[in-house]
Protein backbone atom coordinates (compact mmCIF):
# COMPACT_ATOMS: atom_id res chain seq x y z
CA UNK A 1 0.00 0.00 0.00
CA UNK A 2 2.81 2.42 0.84
CA UNK A 3 4.51 1.70 -2.46
CA UNK A 4 1.27 2.29 -4.35
CA UNK A 5 0.66 5.65 -2.70
CA UNK A 6 4.24 6.92 -3.00
CA UNK A 7 5.27 5.53 -6.37
CA UNK A 8 2.06 5.19 -8.38
CA UNK A 9 0.39 8.17 -6.75
CA UNK A 10 2.64 10.89 -5.37
CA UNK A 11 5.54 10.33 -7.77
CA UNK A 12 3.41 10.42 -10.91
CA UNK A 13 1.49 13.56 -9.94
CA UNK A 14 4.40 15.53 -8.52
CA UNK A 15 6.74 14.66 -11.40
CA UNK A 16 4.30 15.81 -14.08
CA UNK A 17 3.60 18.96 -12.09
CA UNK A 18 7.29 19.70 -11.72
CA UNK A 19 8.05 19.10 -15.39
CA UNK A 20 5.59 21.86 -16.26
CA UNK A 21 7.78 24.35 -14.43
CA UNK A 22 11.28 23.22 -15.39
CA UNK A 23 12.90 22.16 -18.63
CA UNK A 24 13.41 18.47 -19.43
CA UNK A 25 17.16 18.53 -18.73
CA UNK A 26 16.75 20.00 -15.25
CA UNK A 27 13.96 17.55 -14.42
CA UNK A 28 16.15 14.65 -15.52
CA UNK A 29 19.08 15.78 -13.38
CA UNK A 30 16.97 16.28 -10.23
CA UNK A 31 14.93 13.08 -10.57
CA UNK A 32 18.11 11.05 -10.96
CA UNK A 33 18.69 11.62 -7.26
CA UNK A 34 16.14 8.82 -6.83
CA UNK A 35 18.54 5.86 -7.20
CA UNK A 36 20.76 7.36 -4.49
CA UNK A 37 17.72 7.59 -2.22
CA UNK A 38 17.03 3.91 -2.95
CA UNK A 39 20.60 2.92 -2.05
CA UNK A 40 20.58 4.90 1.19
CA UNK A 41 17.15 3.72 2.34
CA UNK A 42 17.87 0.15 1.22
CA UNK A 43 21.13 0.05 3.13
CA UNK A 44 19.48 1.46 6.24
CA UNK A 45 15.97 -0.02 6.33
CA UNK A 46 16.47 -3.25 4.38
CA UNK A 47 19.93 -3.94 5.86
CA UNK A 48 21.49 -4.28 2.41
CA UNK A 49 24.60 -2.43 3.49
CA UNK A 50 26.58 0.11 1.50
CA UNK A 51 28.89 -1.76 -0.91
CA UNK A 52 31.72 0.55 -2.03
CA UNK A 53 31.45 -0.44 -5.70
CA UNK A 54 27.73 0.25 -5.69
CA UNK A 55 28.19 3.72 -4.23
CA UNK A 56 31.08 4.46 -6.58
CA UNK A 57 29.14 3.32 -9.63
CA UNK A 58 26.11 5.39 -8.66
CA UNK A 59 28.25 8.47 -8.21
CA UNK A 60 29.78 7.98 -11.66
CA UNK A 61 26.37 7.42 -13.25
CA UNK A 62 24.94 10.49 -11.56
CA UNK A 63 27.71 12.57 -13.08
CA UNK A 64 26.78 11.12 -16.46
CA UNK A 65 23.10 11.94 -15.89
CA UNK A 66 24.03 15.51 -15.01
CA UNK A 67 26.06 15.77 -18.23
CA UNK A 68 23.14 14.46 -20.29
CA UNK A 69 20.70 16.78 -18.53
CA UNK A 70 22.96 19.77 -18.96
CA UNK A 71 23.46 19.05 -22.65
CA UNK A 72 19.71 18.77 -23.29
CA UNK A 73 18.52 21.62 -21.08
CA UNK A 74 19.05 24.27 -23.74
CA UNK A 75 17.73 27.67 -22.75
CA UNK A 76 14.65 26.41 -20.93
CA UNK A 77 13.47 28.14 -17.80
CA UNK A 78 13.44 26.55 -14.35
CA UNK A 79 11.69 27.67 -11.19
CA UNK A 80 12.50 26.89 -7.58
CA UNK A 81 9.07 25.30 -7.15
CA UNK A 82 9.65 23.05 -10.15
CA UNK A 83 13.02 21.89 -8.83
CA UNK A 84 11.53 21.17 -5.40
CA UNK A 85 8.66 19.22 -6.97
CA UNK A 86 11.10 17.10 -8.98
CA UNK A 87 13.16 16.51 -5.85
CA UNK A 88 10.02 15.42 -3.98
CA UNK A 89 9.25 13.08 -6.86
CA UNK A 90 12.73 11.54 -6.55
CA UNK A 91 12.29 10.96 -2.81
CA UNK A 92 8.82 9.46 -3.33
CA UNK A 93 10.22 7.20 -6.05
CA UNK A 94 13.07 5.99 -3.85
CA UNK A 95 10.84 5.35 -0.85
CA UNK A 96 8.30 3.59 -3.05
CA UNK A 97 10.87 1.14 -4.39
CA UNK A 98 12.23 0.37 -0.93
CA UNK A 99 8.71 -0.26 0.40
CA UNK A 100 7.95 -2.52 -2.57
CA UNK A 101 10.88 -4.83 -1.89
CA UNK A 102 9.45 -6.46 1.30
CA UNK A 103 6.04 -6.87 -0.37
CA UNK A 104 7.62 -9.11 -3.01
CA UNK A 105 8.33 -11.70 -0.33
CA UNK A 106 4.60 -12.38 0.07
CA UNK A 107 3.20 -11.69 -3.41
CA UNK A 108 4.17 -12.27 -7.03
CA UNK A 109 5.54 -9.38 -9.13
CA UNK A 110 2.27 -9.24 -11.10
CA UNK A 111 0.19 -9.10 -7.92
CA UNK A 112 2.40 -6.41 -6.43
CA UNK A 113 2.22 -4.27 -9.57
CA UNK A 114 -1.55 -4.68 -9.93
CA UNK A 115 -2.20 -3.78 -6.32
CA UNK A 116 0.16 -0.80 -6.56
CA UNK A 117 -1.63 0.51 -9.66
CA UNK A 118 -4.97 0.10 -7.90
CA UNK A 119 -3.78 2.04 -4.85
CA UNK A 120 -2.29 4.71 -7.10
CA UNK A 121 -5.60 5.04 -8.94
CA UNK A 122 -7.47 5.54 -5.68
CA UNK A 123 -4.89 8.14 -4.58
CA UNK A 124 -5.43 10.05 -7.85
CA UNK A 125 -9.24 10.07 -7.66
CA UNK A 126 -9.31 13.74 -6.54
CA UNK A 127 -8.07 14.62 -10.06
CA UNK A 128 -10.82 12.66 -11.84
CA UNK A 129 -12.86 15.82 -12.39
CA UNK A 130 -10.03 17.42 -14.35
CA UNK A 131 -9.64 14.22 -16.35
CA UNK A 132 -13.27 14.24 -17.47
CA UNK A 133 -13.25 17.93 -18.38
CA UNK A 134 -9.94 17.84 -20.26
CA UNK A 135 -10.49 14.51 -22.00
CA UNK A 136 -13.27 15.94 -24.17
CA UNK A 137 -11.04 18.83 -25.28
CA UNK A 138 -7.80 16.90 -25.77
CA UNK A 139 -6.77 15.86 -29.30
CA UNK A 140 -6.86 12.19 -30.21
CA UNK A 141 -3.06 12.01 -30.35
CA UNK A 142 -2.78 13.18 -26.74
CA UNK A 143 -5.36 10.63 -25.60
CA UNK A 144 -3.54 7.82 -27.43
CA UNK A 145 -0.27 8.92 -25.82
CA UNK A 146 -1.87 8.59 -22.38
CA UNK A 147 -3.14 5.11 -23.26
CA UNK A 148 0.34 4.15 -24.44
CA UNK A 149 1.85 5.42 -21.18
CA UNK A 150 -0.63 3.33 -19.22
CA UNK A 151 -0.02 0.13 -21.16
CA UNK A 152 3.73 0.07 -21.72
CA UNK A 153 5.73 2.33 -19.34
CA UNK A 154 3.30 1.52 -16.51
CA UNK A 155 1.81 -1.98 -16.86
CA UNK A 156 4.65 -3.68 -18.75
CA UNK A 157 7.63 -1.79 -17.35
CA UNK A 158 6.50 -1.87 -13.73
CA UNK A 159 5.75 -5.61 -13.93
CA UNK A 160 9.17 -6.46 -15.32
CA UNK A 161 10.71 -4.08 -12.76
CA UNK A 162 9.01 -5.94 -9.89
CA UNK A 163 10.19 -9.27 -11.32
CA UNK A 164 13.80 -8.05 -11.42
CA UNK A 165 13.56 -6.38 -8.00
CA UNK A 166 12.48 -9.66 -6.43
CA UNK A 167 15.77 -11.20 -7.55
CA UNK A 168 18.30 -8.57 -6.51
CA UNK A 169 18.83 -5.84 -3.94
CA UNK A 170 17.01 -2.53 -4.13
CA UNK A 171 20.31 -0.64 -4.31
CA UNK A 172 21.59 -2.54 -7.34
CA UNK A 173 18.22 -2.30 -9.05
CA UNK A 174 18.13 1.44 -8.52
CA UNK A 175 21.64 1.81 -9.92
CA UNK A 176 20.54 0.02 -13.08
CA UNK A 177 18.08 2.82 -13.86
CA UNK A 178 21.04 5.10 -14.58
CA UNK A 179 21.17 3.35 -17.94
CA UNK A 180 17.90 5.10 -18.85
CA UNK A 181 19.48 8.40 -20.05
CA UNK A 182 21.74 6.49 -22.44
CA UNK A 183 18.80 4.43 -23.73
CA UNK A 184 16.71 7.58 -24.22
CA UNK A 185 19.50 9.17 -26.26
CA UNK A 186 19.78 6.04 -28.42
CA UNK A 187 16.01 5.74 -29.01
CA UNK A 188 15.73 9.43 -29.88
CA UNK A 189 18.60 9.04 -32.30
CA UNK A 190 17.07 6.02 -34.07
CA UNK A 191 13.35 6.79 -34.12
CA UNK A 192 13.12 10.58 -33.82
CA UNK A 193 16.23 11.38 -35.88
CA UNK A 194 17.49 13.59 -33.05
CA UNK A 195 21.24 13.46 -33.51
CA UNK A 196 22.85 13.84 -30.07
CA UNK A 197 25.78 16.14 -29.50
CA UNK A 198 29.14 14.91 -28.34
CA UNK A 199 28.42 16.06 -24.77
CA UNK A 200 25.21 14.03 -24.68
CA UNK A 201 27.01 10.95 -25.98
CA UNK A 202 29.73 11.41 -23.40
CA UNK A 203 27.15 11.59 -20.62
CA UNK A 204 25.49 8.42 -21.88
CA UNK A 205 28.79 6.55 -21.90
CA UNK A 206 29.53 7.75 -18.35
CA UNK A 207 26.11 6.53 -17.22
CA UNK A 208 26.68 3.07 -18.66
CA UNK A 209 30.17 2.93 -17.17
CA UNK A 210 28.79 3.74 -13.73
CA UNK A 211 26.14 1.03 -14.08
CA UNK A 212 28.84 -1.50 -15.00
CA UNK A 213 30.85 -0.55 -11.93
CA UNK A 214 27.84 -0.77 -9.62
CA UNK A 215 26.97 -4.27 -10.84
CA UNK A 216 30.42 -5.68 -10.17
CA UNK A 217 31.03 -7.86 -7.18
CA UNK A 218 33.69 -6.96 -4.70
CA UNK A 219 36.78 -9.14 -4.48
CA UNK A 220 36.65 -11.25 -1.37
CA UNK A 221 39.82 -11.73 0.63
CA UNK A 222 41.02 -15.35 0.47
CA UNK A 223 40.39 -17.27 3.66
CA UNK A 224 43.42 -18.75 5.39
CA UNK A 225 43.37 -22.54 5.26
CA UNK A 226 43.67 -24.27 8.66
CA UNK A 227 47.15 -25.54 9.53
CA UNK A 228 47.55 -29.35 9.21
CA UNK A 229 47.73 -31.29 12.45
CA UNK A 230 51.30 -32.04 13.54
CA UNK A 231 52.29 -35.69 13.06
CA UNK A 232 53.84 -37.49 16.05
CA UNK A 233 57.61 -37.89 15.77
CA UNK A 234 59.25 -41.21 15.09
CA UNK A 235 61.08 -41.06 18.45
CA UNK A 236 57.86 -40.64 20.34
CA UNK A 237 56.30 -43.53 18.44
CA UNK A 238 59.23 -45.85 19.18
CA UNK A 239 59.20 -44.82 22.80
CA UNK A 240 55.52 -45.53 23.13
CA UNK A 241 55.96 -48.91 21.46
CA UNK A 242 58.80 -49.80 23.82
CA UNK A 243 56.72 -48.91 26.86
CA UNK A 244 53.83 -51.02 25.62
CA UNK A 245 55.99 -54.16 24.83
CA UNK A 246 56.32 -56.81 27.56
CA UNK A 247 59.83 -57.30 29.11
CA UNK A 248 62.09 -59.99 27.59
CA UNK A 249 62.27 -63.39 29.41
CA UNK A 250 65.86 -63.76 30.79
CA UNK A 251 65.35 -67.23 32.11
CA UNK A 252 63.07 -69.23 34.39
CA UNK A 253 63.91 -68.80 38.08
CA UNK A 254 62.47 -72.19 39.00
CA UNK A 255 64.78 -74.02 36.62
CA UNK A 256 67.88 -72.30 38.01
CA UNK A 257 66.93 -73.28 41.55
CA UNK A 258 66.70 -77.01 40.68
CA UNK A 259 70.23 -76.96 39.25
Amino acid sequence: MVSGVLWFGVYMVVLNWGEQKVDAGTASMVVNVGPMVIALLGGWLLKEGFPPLLLLGMAVSFVGAVVVGFSTSGEGSSSVLGVLLCLLAAVAYGAGVVSQKPALRYATPMQTTTFGCLIGTVACLPFSGQLVSQLSEAPLSATLNVVYLGLFPTALAFSTWAYALSRTTAGKMGATTYAVPAVVVLISWIFLREVPGWLTLLGGVICLGGVAVSRRRGVRAPQASPAPAAEPSATADSGSAADAAPPADSGTPAAETRH
